[in-house]
């Protein structure tokens, strides 16, 4: 039994103080090498499908200013994060991209090396980004103060959106699978039902939450060159 509804966001299962939960987070990397030793089955055909269609998207975001290669380290986050928000949906399995201790550490150390590159590379293109074009001459400081606030919340932006989505689902979950010993026989068919329709758009947050963090990133990827 659980003594906390939050115990299960809980990182406390260790072994000689180190946290076995987070061992979660390094399972697909793991078990991702073994589709390029095996015969290629409809799996990993429908998987280079998806990996192709991510990097013709992110390719046409960077536009033609982007550098070559670049597309893959953005497909490689989007295939991280969606592994750790799929893994979590399973029992017992300890959901890391809840915590916002890695998604912020995915998003700040991409930021930090998109604004480091772009103002030391770029530094007219990114003081142009702080005053949109046609804003008046009286709304100008104010233009300026709102775009640089609106460029240093980005990296929170996208860590707290992933780990909170990640959370809400969760804890909707949990709360109605509580109810359930003092629900009577037809109140728990019904419950069933829910909970795996709750399920199932947990599942396509999981993905579509990987996608909107991988896409926002390429974003602000493109907006330093």
């Amino acid at each position: 039994m659980m003594t906390n509804l939050f115990s299960m966001f809980d990182p406390s299962t260790s072994i000689m103080n180190f946290s076995l939960n987070w061992m979660s987070s390094i399972l697909g990397i793991i078990m991702m090498p073994y589709m390029y030793w095996l015969i290629p089955n409809r799996f990993i055909y429908l998987w280079n499908k998806i990996l192709m269609m991510l990097h013709l998207e992110f390719k046409t975001l960077l536009g033609s200013t982007g550098h070559y290669g670049s597309t893959f380290l953005f497909t490689s986050t989007f295939s991280f994060i969606m592994f750790n928000n799929l893994m979590g949906l399973f029992p017992y399995i300890f959901t890391s991209s809840s915590h916002m201790t890695m998604t912020l550490a995915l998003a700040l150390p991409l930021w930090l090396s998109f604004m480091l590159y772009g103002w030391i590379n770029h530094t007219n293109h990114m003081f142009a980004h702080l005053m949109p074009q046609g804003t008046p001459s009286i709304l100008m400081p104010f233009m300026v103060c709102i775009e640089t606030i609106s460029n240093f919340i980005r990296p929170g932006t996208l860590a707290v959106r992933l780990a909170a989505n990640m959370i809400a689902g969760h804890l909707l979950l949990t709360l109605l699978g509580s109810t359930g010993p003092s629900m009577s026989i037809i109140l728990i068919y019904l419950l069933l039902i829910v909970q795996i329709a709750l399920l199932t758009l947990e599942f396509a947050v999981a993905i579509i939450q990987s996608y909107v963090f991988a896409v926002l990133s390429t974003l602000y990827s493109s907006e330093v060159n």
